[in-house]
């Protein structure tokens, strides 16, 4: 005799994709007031620390393709954020880097990111919140996951 199929609340993976939708639909919308997608905001978090890089290291950093990253920093430079240029001493090498605009972005939109924490686990326990993150961070260590989420 089978057993009936599991419903999709029986899943850990039910919940988990329940939460994330949430909190990453909600940061999303705070995010595109400040006329910034996802994807935007979490490469102008990457450029932020450092002077200027080259687009290939900043695909590797974020998993992502370099096409892919050709076209966010283009997004970016249009809305005078980023900025691409030569490197120096080989004309073939760029870099790019963020606009004094950009660099004073980022600091906005961190407090929008924490605020969004806040908002879905403000409630939590310091040690909840900790054993959570320790559990997922455990997931991802054991899966090999490599992709930084950007939607």
């Amino acid at each position: 005799m089978s057993r009936p199929p599991a419903r999709l609340d029986q899943h850990l993976g039910y919940w988990l994709r329940f939460v994330s939708n949430h909190v990453s639909h909600a940061f999303a919308r705070k995010l595109a007031a400040r006329g910034v997608t996802v994807a935007e905001w979490v490469t102008l978090r990457a450029l932020h620390d450092c002077e200027a890089m080259a687009p290939s290291d900043l695909a590797a950093e974020l998993g992502m393709t370099r096409g892919a990253i050709s076209k966010l920093v283009d997004r970016l430079i249009i809305k005078h954020l980023a900025t691409r240029a030569p490197g120096k001493g080989d004309r073939r090498y760029q870099q790019v880097g963020l606009t004094q605009a950009g660099r004073a972005l980022v600091p906005e939109l961190a407090r929008l990111a924490d605020a969004n924490d806040a908002e879905f686990f403000g409630h939590l326990a310091p040690d909840q919140r900790e054993a959570i993150e320790a559990m997922l961070r455990d997931v991802v260590r054991r899966h090999g996951l490599t992709l930084t989420p950007t939607d």
